[in-house]
């Protein structure tokens, strides 16, 4: 049997959002980080385009242990209503715009000055009482309310296995001299402390098991007995342990993404385990 390989990485921040299905007005976030979340943090660390095959580092095995699963907010979001300053990109974005705006000054406005053409009233465009200068107005007159969802004050221990240790490896090194900059699902959410801890020989399950708790996710006198869940990615198809994160590629429009299959468990982390006060 091929010696299988584990970079362990800490995720760990004030915030984290590992949306699954939200779009437009609402943005979910999902109780622990996705694959598809991770291997795009690896991808933006190594400096891979968008449109570039992910190649081996999609067909790693995944797992996520919450060593502090965090607590879910709610964070309050209005978009659109008020005014905005006239932007050069509204002119090349609205036509209709680029029109009012080009147009010449009616003279029974500026009677004979001598003004520029944009100098014109645009369509949705006028000016701000208090500082004179031109505003942009919504077309919508009401803002629109959305819902967008983190994880507060989470640590998690991901697990990447791999039988190619290079490639476990150069992630790991991208990670800490990351081409990117790098996120935990969100560019709001910002990672803290080092990503890579170390690149292990054994399993997923060996690593979890023989790892302690990160240093962040719980005083170290109150570590003995806690058995955090653990999710590990089956290699076959399970009934009802389904997840859509299986990245195929990330493009513009969101990417495109494939079923994958994982089973949770309870780790029981052997007594005495190293801990990180040497890799932190």
């Amino acid at each position: 049997m091929t010696d299988q390989h584990v970079l362990l990485i800490r995720l760990a921040g004030p915030l984290q959002s590992w949306g699954i299905a939200g779009r437009f007005a609402h943005r979910d976030t999902h109780s622990r980080p996705t694959k598809s979340g991770v291997i795009g943090l690896c991808a933006a660390a190594l400096g891979m385009d968008r449109d570039e095959p992910l190649g081996e580092l999609s067909e790693v095995r995944y797992g996520v242990r919450a060593d502090r699963p965090g607590t879910r907010v709610r964070d309050y979001h209005t978009v659109g209503g008020g005014t905005f300053p006239l932007r050069p990109r509204d002119l090349f974005l609205d036509h209709q715009r680029a029109a009012k705006a080009t147009a010449p000054a009616p003279p029974d406005v500026f009677g004979d000055v001598d003004l520029p053409s944009w100098y014109g009233s645009p369509k949705y465009v006028t000016t701000d009482p208090a500082s004179g200068a031109l505003v942009s107005k919504e077309v919508r007159r009401h803002a629109l309310i959305t819902e967008r969802w983190y994880l507060a004050d989470a640590a998690f221990l991901v697990g990447l296995e791999h039988a190619d240790r290079v490639l476990l490896e150069r992630v790991a090194y991208a990670l800490e001299h990351p081409k990117r900059l790098l996120w935990l699902g969100r560019k709001a959410c910002p990672p803290t402390g080092d990503l890579a801890l170390d690149v292990v020989r054994g399993t997923l399950w060996e690593a979890f098991e023989s790892h302690a708790l990160l240093p962040d996710a719980v005083d170290p006198q109150d570590a003995m007995g806690i058995r955090p869940w653990a999710w590990i990615e089956s290699p076959k198809p399970l009934p009802g342990a389904g997840m859509p994160d299986q990245p195929v590629r990330f493009d513009a429009d969101g990417g495109v993404h494939s079923l994958r299959w994982e089973v949770r468990h309870r780790i029981t982390i052997t007594p005495h385990a190293p801990g990180w006060d040497i890799i932190l």
